[in-house]
């Protein structure tokens, strides 16, 4: 078996800069303090509808991780500009950035719309960088992701956005909550109504806050890479600022 400091200084694996390798350290994934405060956690939703259905099962979710013991923030994506078609410096732009700052865990959650996840949803994932000076604003923060349906149940909305969450080097946990009807789910009040979605969607956020607590004082280690230790600062934010362009 191969994996010691010691095999790379002795020259069995070349192509490994030794001086960058690192061994295991159950210390920094299992030492060290833990942060008290509560988890923080940024929901996004993909409706702007009067009565957006993956607006209320947002707010239900928050609810829940509410009583869970989370802070929650949810951020309304109306008046978001198109992404590229407004500076960075936008007021809601600014705002969304900041909120994705903030957070250590999200919930995503939207309508499925021509099959596929809504315009306003990927605009609000769009407007987050992978990087900021070199800096991810969402690497290794953890992710739950929701849809919801107008028609019979269906994942294509979930599916994609696990694929976003790969791609902004997200901790996208297993279980994932899809409400089908959601028009027949939700009461005049706004609530949801009890079923087995609604079990679904307090699963998927008990899931979420457990995993934002087994990770998020050990995120930096969890994603800790061997390629991006051979660059410097300046050259990860180059070559991330050419990706996300």
């Amino acid at each position: 078996m191969i994996g010691s400091a010691k095999d790379i200084h002795a020259g069995s694996l070349p192509n490994i800069r030794a001086e960058h390798f690192q061994e295991f350290s159950e210390q920094r994934l299992f030492g060290g303090e833990r942060t008290a405060h509560a988890p923080r956690i940024l929901l996004l939703y993909g409706s702007l509808r009067k009565r957006s259905f993956s607006r209320l099962l947002t707010e239900e979710a928050a609810r829940i991780l509410w009583a869970l013991g989370a802070e929650t923030r949810t951020f309304n994506p109306s008046g978001l500009p198109l992404p590229d078609d407004a500076p960075a410096t936008h007021e809601k732009v600014a705002e969304l950035r900041g909120l994705a700052n903030w957070a250590e865990g999200m919930v995503w959650c939207s309508p499925e719309r021509h099959g596929a996840m809504t315009g306003i949803m990927k605009a609000q994932i769009d407007w987050i960088p992978l990087a900021l000076g070199g800096i991810r604003p969402t690497q290794g923060k953890t992710l739950a992701v929701m849809q919801v349906s107008g028609g019979s149940q269906s994942f294509n909305a979930v599916n994609q956005l696990r694929v976003l969450g790969r791609w902004m080097r997200m901790l996208t946990i297993p279980n994932q909550s899809s409400v089908p009807k959601a028009f027949l789910e939700f009461g005049e009040d706004g609530r949801m109504k009890p079923s087995s979605y609604y079990d679904r969607v307090v699963d998927v956020m008990e899931e979420l806050v457990k995993f934002v607590w087994l990770t998020r004082d050990r995120s930096d280690y969890l994603v800790d890479r061997y390629s991006e230790r051979k660059e410097s600062a300046v050259q990860v934010a180059k070559r991330v600022a050419q990706v996300s362009q």
